[in-house]
């Protein structure tokens, strides 16, 4: 067994700003690395200003990292920090300005490489010092070494090939209470399928399997939250945060699975978003398991069977994808043989099809 997780993970009520050392001794001047408006509402960009402040550290914001950050986002803010001097970046916010803040650690410190670098395989870059504010339930970015990036050229989500962990991961839960219900629902849908594609993997071990079992109990611990009316609280906000770090952790080490192979095409062909579209491949993949395997992810998590876990995830995570898009994902994940393999059991055209069989869609 192996286990590489290098990140200083830090949980603790306004840890930000109570470790502000910690971030400022990664240099001194940020890029700060953030989405339009999320860490404005929540207040961590504002606790992460307060923290640089206290230190004397300069900041530079850029706030323009989208959903499903691009190759070409990356390079501009590569060429924005690159400009303003900055020698450290911080990401804040969801996966995706987590991702984006990985790849733009790695570029600025290449900056004569072009993009393909983040895709060059017989390359081994360094990156900038990076630390990571998480603000939403799903990727588990902030304990992972992976940037999922968009593609406009081949039309798809890739993740860089170079593996890139932040030095330190500030996680507070407080930021998640001003999410949105279906955000909140979405990203805990991903952190779910993470635990659940790491458990059943072909490279899980003792230990990832140690981190994906007690995410997935504290993932059980939110579904009346997730599947309710009733206001989000700290506590549960806590669960929910390192539930989804745990994730991280689990895939940190194993990578995901067939699941994920088939959402990209859902997401950037049908516009649904990431932790939709690949919790609705849950059901055909846990189905499909070997029955130890299935009946432990059903028996941790509190459902009777696939049909149960499968409803709960349509109900509180929608996906309403056309039969012609979901045979197009099956037909992209074929020419994917590293996806193919990550999977612990045989997986064949009549397999895949019965996974996308097993997608519950709305409307």
């Amino acid at each position: 067994m192996m286990f590489f997780m290098p990140a200083k993970v830090i949980y603790e009520p306004d840890c930000v700003v109570s470790h502000s050392k910690d971030l400022s001794a990664l240099g001194s001047h940020a890029l700060i690395v953030t989405g339009h408006n999320s860490s404005q509402r929540n207040g961590s960009l504002d606790d992460v200003i307060t923290a640089l402040e206290m230190h004397g550290v300069k900041y530079t914001i850029f706030n323009e990292t989208e959903e499903n950050p691009s190759v070409e986002t990356v390079m501009k803010a590569r060429d924005i920090g690159l400009s303003c001097g900055a020698d450290f970046v911080i990401g804040v916010g969801g996966g995706s300005a987590l991702d984006a803040s990985k790849a733009v650690a790695v570029m600025m410190k290449n900056p004569e490489s072009s993009w393909e670098l983040m895709y060059d395989s017989t390359a081994s870059p360094q990156h900038l010092p990076l630390a990571a504010v998480p603000t939403t339930c799903g990727t588990g970015s902030e304990a992972t070494g992976v940037s999922v990036l968009t593609r406009h050229d081949l039309k798809t989500k890739m993740s860089m090939v170079h593996k890139v962990f932040p030095s330190l991961a500030l996680c507070d839960g407080k930021y998640l209470l001003t999410a949105p219900k279906q955000l909140l629902a979405n990203t805990a849908v991903d952190a779910l399928s993470h635990m659940i594609e790491s458990y059943i993997h072909a490279s899980a071990s003792y230990l990832s399997r140690m981190c994906a079992d007690n995410g997935m109990k504290l993932w059980k611990s939110c579904k009346d939250f997730l599947a309710g009316d009733m206001p989000l609280d700290i506590n549960t906000a806590n669960d929910l945060l390192t539930a989804s770090t745990l994730g991280g952790m689990a895939i940190a080490q194993t990578g995901t699975s067939i699941p994920h192979g088939l959402s990209y095409t859902l997401t950037y062909e049908g516009g649904i978003p990431h932790g939709a579209a690949v919790g609705a491949f849950q059901r055909g993949y846990l189905r499909n398991a070997d029955r130890s395997d299935r009946e432990h992810v059903l028996s941790v998590t509190g459902f009777a069977d696939t049909d149960e876990l499968g409803q709960f995830i349509a109900d509180i995570s929608p996906v309403n994808a056309s039969q012609e898009l979901l045979e197009k994902a099956a037909d992209n994940l074929i020419c994917n043989p590293k996806k193919l393999a990550s999977c612990p059991y045989n997986v064949n055209a009549d397999v895949i099809r019965d996974i996308i069989g097993g997608v519950i869609c709305s409307g």
